[in-house]
């Protein structure tokens, strides 16, 4: 794997990580309320489901990280995790635009694209 394609995937990595952060602690927080635009009363209305979104972002996190350690090692199967763990970062994102806002992809989905680009043109 190429250097440009391990920090793709560490920054899209990076961005669920902060995912994570806003929805699993700062949800609640105005920060999180301001970020997803939500009323105090919402916000603490779907403060268990964001937390639940939250630890998925984990999960996605995880996996990315785990793709780059496979590729830093010269694991064979490095590309294909990566690949797998891109692609749910891309349909997540094509999901969230098509169900609450375009600008979700944009923040999601196309830095996860560049990632798997530079993943399969390494």
């Amino acid at each position: 794997m190429s250097v440009v394609s391990s920090i793709l995937v560490g920054i899209v990595a990076l961005l669920h990580t902060w995912f994570l952060v806003l929805e699993m602690f700062l949800w609640e927080k105005p920060l999180g309320r301001k970020t997803f635009g939500n009323s105090a009363q919402k916000a603490a209305d779907t403060a268990v489901l964001a937390k639940n979104q939250g630890l998925y972002n984990g999960f996605l996190v995880a996996g990315l990280a785990w793709g780059i350690v496979l590729a830093s090692q010269g694991a064979a199967h490095a590309r294909d995790v990566e690949t797998f763990f891109l692609a749910c970062v891309v349909v997540a994102g094509a999901y969230g635009a098509a169900t609450v806002s375009p600008r979700i992809f944009l923040i999601q989905g196309v830095p996860a694209l560049l990632a798997l680009a530079a993943v399969w043109l390494a």
